[in-house]
């Protein structure tokens, strides 16, 4: 019974990865479509929001599974229950990067005049947050766990720097003030991917922390 046990939480590790998969190429298909204002690929991006959907659904049906199926010990339970608070945060994460693409077909015909460099750093910074996270998960490792939530400071620093060189422009360009205030919001999407990728690694430590859960 064991051995089918442990097949199942093999199974629904490699889903984890799958799904992380998917919306790291998303954040990373999202950017590339803002920055060469590629309307195409953005709509694709938007399109394929419904497969995250679709594997998040999947992965709760594991989990439930794991659930009825067998009688998991506490730290099995935490595992599972961290999982499923894990694909809500990456299933939001996958509608942010929808949002993105949705601002990417709006500002299509306008050009930018800001610098891209802090806002591409920012999407690999949290793209680098979420793979460490869910490796995290998959690995049992409370230290980079750790190291995920850290990084969230880099992000948060990032978000301050493009919010001030997008309202310098602002002040500069009244023309450029809507399309301006849209890259705010892209700016504000990224922010809040690092805060979910946070999220998921905070979920790691419950799963992991077994004086946390004697306590609770």
């Amino acid at each position: 019974m064991r051995s089918k046990f442990d097949e199942q939480l093999k199974m629904l590790n490699n889903e984890m990865i799958i799904m992380s998969s998917m919306i790291e190429k998303a954040i990373k298909d999202a950017i590339d479509a803002l920055f060469t204002q590629n309307v195409e690929k953005a709509r694709q991006i938007m399109k394929d929001d419904e497969l995250v959907d679709q594997e998040q659904k999947k992965i709760e049906n594991i989990c439930f599974q794991l659930l009825i199926q067998q009688q998991p010990v506490a730290r099995d339970l935490r595992t599972i229950t961290a999982a499923m608070k894990m694909v809500t945060d990456m299933e939001r994460i996958g509608d942010q990067a929808a949002d993105i693409s949705e601002l990417t077909i709006i500002m299509a015909d306008s050009p930018y005049l800001v610098k891209e460099d802090n806002i591409q750093r920012m999407a690999l910074e949290t793209m680098t947050m979420l793979i460490h996270a869910v490796e995290a998960y998959v690995e049992h490792d409370m230290c980079k766990a750790r190291e995920v939530i850290e990084h969230d400071d880099i992000v948060d620093d990032l978000f301050v720097k493009v919010k001030s060189d997008l309202i310098e422009v602002m002040q500069s360009n009244t023309d450029y003030e809507e399309h301006a205030a849209d890259l705010l919001m892209v700016n504000k999407y990224l922010e809040r991917i690092g805060d979910h990728a946070t999220n998921i690694a905070e979920w790691v430590i419950f799963s992991l922390d077994d004086h946390i859960q004697g306590n609770n």
